[in-house]
């Protein structure tokens, strides 16, 4: 009996060494498949990565063209407007420069005739003064003068109506009526 102690577990051993090396083997074998799998795999989810990675650069990158194209049209465009809008001011203020300048010339023009309608009415009422036998004349022309004035302006016929000048002239031609 004493043998089959060595014995039985010197077999068992044996049998298990067998098994052992048999299955080391084949776990050999599938650990080398596994890893190759795993890094199939990691190469795959890699080239995945480095393809995803590479589309969001190429998508921002496009992005960022599209946006710096949008942005220089709003500049360009803004310039434009501005541009355009200056011009707009320019012609306004050349065109009102023009129509002041005009307005100017015209207010000229008919300062100048007031001046020369009030020398005409005061030379009437010298000659109405100096000429005492045309005194009738003198009125019809002075009343004439007055029509024509009051067309440009009533200040100026209520003046020579009230003028001190014409008041003698109402005096004295009613002493001669008594």
């Amino acid at each position: 009996m004493n043998r089959s102690y060595y014995l039985v577990p010197a077999i068992l051993l044996c049998v298990f060494g067998f098994f052992y090396y048999t299955y080391s083997k084949e776990a050999e074998v599938r650990a080398v498949h596994v890893r190759e799998e795993q890094a199939r795999v990691k190469a795959e989810a890699d080239a995945k990565k480095v393809a995803a990675e590479q589309k969001a650069r190429e998508d921002a990158q496009k992005r960022a063209d599209e946006r710096d194209a949008e942005e220089r049209k709003k500049a360009a465009d803004k310039l434009a407007k501005y541009n355009a809008d200056i011009q707009k001011i320019r012609d306004e203020i050349a065109k009102y420069t023009n129509q002041v300048n005009d307005e100017t010339k015209q207010s000229a023009r008919l300062d100048q005739d007031l001046a020369n309608l009030r020398a005409a009415k005061e030379k009437a009422n010298r000659e109405s003064f100096e000429l005492h036998k045309q005194v009738e004349k003198g009125e019809i022309e002075k009343h004439d003068a007055e029509f024509e004035i009051q067309r440009l302006t009533d200040m100026i016929a209520k003046r020579a109506s009230d003028s001190a000048i014409a008041r003698p002239l109402v005096a004295t031609a009613g002493s001669n009526d008594k």
